[in-house]
């Protein structure tokens, strides 16, 4: 049985790889083909073993295939995006506030305008604005009311770019087929303020604890932590503190995660069960140890249901729920096979689970310490012993998840196990316990105590945090699953000789170089920031970046959600030159965290807020070969006050043997006039990164004849509100190669001596939920 619900898993896992679904036909051919090799007289053949895999493994990508397929069915028509359509519907989650308004899941039940099709479940924004405010006063949306909305959608769109979060299958695994805004002065009514359904009478609660918790703690500093760890609301968790918990490596912590869940069934059921055996009566009825399981299972289950049952919580209530019902019929299943059979349940409700990481990292920590077994992990009694046990179990968590840490993050805590031995007794046992206490009994002294001790142990991440992070390049597959053997071998028992031999595996993965450009070549990477610019240029031994995209919200940019991550998982650990083009937040949005994220050697940029060296027509040098120029602005035009700062936009040229890129940022017409006036001969150029994102006020047809390029690529957000790029600037491009981020992702240039070649990363990354 075990080996089978592995092979039904990979055959999930496979499933998730596909560009496109199987046709039907095909789908029912490969279910036929499974179906009979489970036939007993199949079975006892002589590759008999083989076949049953086999077929597990065809039906678990059958499976698979057969719920996205129903899924992709509920999706928005490309006809209906960006039009107004009026909706009936229910607020189906906790609406999470940002700066400038609301979000929240909602549930479609009815289409009000003719001929309209509208996938059943999609995210809403609901903007606040200066001429709205008086008109949305009273209007506050919970979860649980039925709403009639204007809305205007479009279909899961997300940024694309290596190693880096998917946002699309973010959405397709929870079902939410489209996003958009609900329109702003148009009708908006509350048709019942709170539909009688369990999942939205659960969400109404979670949010009055919430405001519970946010009336009693006010503006305290550690406030989003205990809502988190009660409701499991993350968003008033401010980034600074995100970013504490991953440097000392507790973030799992700070969110009900399957560790908590675990932890609370453990304590109700141990609480249950002490008191049943001090009633005879009862112990006659129900045995003390089956009360005990059935208390802390529906403690889980309860727990689950405040945490809104996020994908984390469902996967430990899965788990439990095996052990749970092994240990009340009193069959004894074994740690392997109750963990696999947790597995087999979690894929069959959710195949896109396999997409999370944390369902790689949860699944792996419980199999490790099942792994290393309790008699394993210390010797001796007492206190002594139960430290001993506490480190060695730290250890193993700690080696055994290393692996997937670097390909997943490419970073890993150095302190981490010990922030780990001390924060999780800390908040499994006391704070987390305190504010679901509060949960039942509304006593505002628990939510106090919860937070003294939680700013004690703040206090002492503050100090770990002064530690380095490991941070490194992602190994590629081959070197990652020779870590995991190395992470086995090294957690074997004592008594097995040569265990430091899993050291040796672990080597390669944890010090991967990272791939770089030969002497003389450069890579151009044009990032997928969404309606800005962030370009990444690497040659042998230096990297640049040219802008550094959007600012999305106030607590979001490109620098710390898009850059930083692409640079770290890139091996880039200096930037050599940082260019800031301009003054608009779609170029310089992200300027801070990258600057707080990585050392920079040179700053050059047009905006004299940022104390740069000021980006000058004439400046250049080289680097391994490979040439750099700055050709706009020119000193004159510090020295007058500009109409737009878009005509101060610093314009680079990168040239190699092989080829070279002109990037623009936002220069306009009388911009290009200016270069065709005094550097005509030096615009040619084989690729062009197009001027303001392919707007009307830029591309003209003299410039784009002189520049020549045979590659263009417009850096655009996915349906802009600017409408970018306009198709008559498109048409002047019609003897060049067109690349837009919007539909391509990134794009990456290749100056090598292999020749020009360029390639978009969602043609080389496409997954069958992508542009559904």
């Amino acid at each position: 049985m075990r080996s089978n619900i592995l092979a039904f898993a990979v055959g999930v896992g496979l499933l998730q790889l596909q560009e496109v679904l199987p046709s039907w036909p095909l789908l029912a051919a490969l279910l036929l083909a499974a179906l009979p090799l489970l036939w007993p007289p199949c079975r006892r053949a002589r590759w008999g073993r083989v076949l049953v895999l086999l077929a597990s493994a065809l039906l678990g990508f059958s499976w698979a295939a057969l719920l996205a397929g129903q899924r992709l069915l509920d999706q928005l028509p490309a006809e209906w995006e960006g039009r107004d359509v009026q909706v009936v519907g229910v607020v189906a989650a906790l609406p999470h506030g940002f700066e400038r308004g609301e979000r929240f899941a909602f549930a479609v039940e009815s289409v009000e305008t003719r001929a309209a099709v509208v996938p059943r479940r999609i995210m809403l924004s609901w903007y606040h604005g200066w001429l709205e405010d008086e008109w949305r006063d009273g209007l506050k949306i919970r979860p649980g009311e039925r709403w009639r909305f204007t809305v205007r959608l479009k279909r899961p769109h997300g940024n694309a770019n290596p190693l880096a979060f998917d946002y699309e299958a973010w959405l397709f695994e929870r079902g939410l087929r489209a996003t958009g805004y609900v329109r702003p002065q148009a009708a908006a009514q509350r048709l019942d303020d709170l539909v009688l359904q369990p999942a939205y009478v659960i969400e109404r609660l979670r949010d009055h604890l919430r405001q519970s918790f946010s009336e009693v703690l006010g503006d305290a500093a550690y406030a989003g932590v205990l809502i988190a760890l009660a409701v499991g609301d993350q968003q008033a968790i401010p980034g600074e503190q995100w970013r504490l918990f991953r440097q000392t490596g507790v973030t799992h912590l700070m969110s009900i995660s399957g560790l908590h869940v675990t932890m609370v069934a453990a304590l109700i059921g141990a609480l249950v069960g002490w008191l049943w055996r001090c009633s005879e009566r009862l112990l006659l009825a129900v045995p003390a140890q089956k009360a005990a399981i059935a208390a802390g299972w529906l403690a889980a289950f309860g727990y689950a249901l405040l945490a809104g049952f996020a994908v984390p919580a469902q996967r430990t209530l899965y788990m439990l729920t095996v052990v749970a019902l092994a240990l009340w019929s009193g069959r004894n299943l074994g740690a392997s096979r109750s963990l696999l059979l947790a597995l087999l349940l979690v894929l069959l409700l959710d195949p896109w689970a396999v997409l999370a990481p944390g369902f790689w990292l949860s699944f792996a920590a419980v199999a490790l310490l099942f792994f290393v077994g309790t008699a394993r992990l210390g010797s001796g009694r007492g206190w002594w012993g139960v430290l001993a046990a506490w480190g060695a179990t730290q250890w193993a968590v700690t080696i055994g998840t290393l692996p997937l840490l670097l390909l997943l993050f490419q970073q890993f805590s150095l302190v981490s196990p010990l922030a780990n031995a001390f924060a999780i007794p800390l908040v499994s046992f006391l704070i987390t316990p305190l504010a679901l206490l509060f949960v039942v009994v509304p006593w505002p002294p628990l939510l106090f105590l919860a937070h003294e001790l939680l700013s004690v142990l703040m206090s002492g991440l503050d100090w770990l945090a002064a530690w380095p992070l490991w941070e490194q390049p992602a190994p590629p597959w081959p070197a990652t699953v020779l870590a995991l053997m190395g992470a086995i071998w090294l957690l074997l028992p004592r008594g097995f000789t040569a265990r430091w031999l899993g050291l040796c595996l672990l080597l390669p993965a944890l010090f991967w170089p990272a791939a770089r450009p030969a002497r003389g070549e450069a890579w151009v990477e044009v990032l997928d920031v969404g309606q800005g610019l962030a370009v990444v240029v690497r040659t042998a031994d230096h990297s640049l970046l040219y802008d550094t995209g959007p600012l999305y919200s106030a607590e979001s940019d490109a620098g710390q959600r898009i850059i930083v991550p692409y640079l770290r998982a890139h091996g880039v650990r200096r930037i050599d030159t940082l260019i800031v083009t301009h003054r608009d937040k779609d170029h310089s949005g992200g300027v801070v965290a990258v600057e707080e994220a990585l050392p920079i050697g040179r700053r050059l940029s047009s905006v004299a807020e940022l104390q740069p060296e000021p980006c000058v027509d004439g400046q250049s040098w080289e680097w391994d070969g490979v040439q750099f120029s700055i050709l706009h602005p020119v000193a004159a035009d510090y020295e007058r006050k500009a109409a737009r700062s878009n005509n101060m936009s610093c314009v680079l040229q990168v040239s190699s043997a092989w080829g070279s890129v002109l990037l623009t940022a936002d220069i306009e017409a009388r911009d290009e006039q200016a270069l065709l006036a005094r550097a005509a001969a030096r615009l040619r150029s084989d690729v062009l990164l197009v001027p303001h994102h392919g707007s009307g006020t830029s591309s003209t047809p003299p410039f784009v004849a002189a520049v020549g390029a045979r590659e263009a690529i417009i850096p655009v957000g996915y349906r802009n509100r600017f409408q970018h790029p306009r198709a008559d600037v498109v048409d002047r491009y019609a003897g060049s190669r067109l690349w837009r981020t919007d539909r391509d992702g990134a794009v990456r240039v290749r100056l090598a001596a292999a020749g020009l070649s360029l390639s978009a990363y969602r043609s080389e990354y496409r997954r069958y939920w992508h542009g559904q």
